[in-house]
C-alpha cells in the first residue's frame, strides 16, 4: 500500500500518456465524428485536423489545456432536457479519456449495468429484464412488479471528491488525475455559473 490507500499492483502509472498519444486522439476523433460529420464545428474542426489534434496534444502535454465553455440549449427528447455540449476539442479528450479508462473500470461494474458499457445497451437489458420476470413470476403465473424511475439531475449530483478518490485506487499517475479532475470540474463550473444567473 501507498501513502494515500493504493495498492501498487493494481495501480496504473501509464494512463496519461496512453490517453495522450497521437493514436488514441486519432481514434478518439474517428469515434466522435461518427454521425456528427454535417455539424459546422465538426467541419471546421477536420478543415485543420492534422494541426488541430497536434495543439491539442501539445497542450494536454505542456498541462496548459484548459476545457472550455460548455454550449447550453434545451431539447425534447419526448420530455424536455436541458443540454451542456462541450466543444469538439473537449470532446475529443472525454472520448480520449474514455477508451482508456472504460477498461479498467468496467470489470468492477455490476453485471447487470447495461448503459454506456461495450456488448450491453438496451435490447440485452430487456432480454434480461424479461427472464428476470419469467422467474420471478413462476412463467407469468404470479404476479411481479418493476420499478423504472429516473433520478433527477443524477450525475451532476455525483460527489466529486468521492469519484477522483475512487480514481486514485487505480490510477497512479497525477497528471491522469489532473486532467480527470479538469474534466470534472468543467462542469461544475458551468453549473455554478447557472446558479448565478
Amino acid at each position: 500500500m501507498d501513502n494515500n490507500g493504493r495498492s501498487k499492483n493494481f495501480c496504473i502509472d501509464h494512463i496519461f500518456e496512453d490517453i495522450i498519444s497521437l493514436d488514441n486522439l486519432y481514434i478518439s476523433w474517428k469515434e466522435f465524428k461518427r454521425g456528427k460529420i454535417k455539424k459546422r464545428d465538426v467541419q471546421e474542426f477536420e478543415m485543420n485536423l492534422e494541426d488541430n489534434l497536434f495543439n491539442l496534444r501539445d497542450d494536454l502535454v505542456n498541462g496548459t489545456y484548459k476545457h472550455s465553455d460548455y454550449t447550453s440549449f434545451y431539447l425534447k427528447d419526448p420530455k424536455l432536457r436541458h443540454i451542456h455540449k462541450a466543444g469538439v476539442r473537449d470532446r475529443i479528450v472525454h472520448h480520449a479519456i474514455y477508451r482508456i479508462l472504460y477498461p479498467i473500470f468496467d470489470k468492477n461494474f455490476i453485471f447487470d449495468s447495461y448503459s454506456c458499457r461495450n456488448d450491453k445497451g438496451t435490447h440485452k437489458a430487456v432480454n434480461r429484464l424479461a427472464e428476470f420476470t419469467r422467474k420471478v413470476s413462476k412463467n407469468y403465473c404470479r404476479a411481479c412488479y418493476c420499478l423504472k424511475c429516473d433520478i433527477k439531475k443524477f450525475f451532476i449530483s455525483i460527489d466529486h471528491d468521492i469519484l477522483l478518490n475512487l480514481s486514485k485506487r487505480k490510477i497512479c499517475g497525477q497528471k491522469a488525475l489532473w486532467l480527470i479532475l479538469e474534466v470534472l470540474e468543467s462542469y461544475n463550473e458551468t453549473e455554478r455559473e447557472r446558479e448565478r444567473e
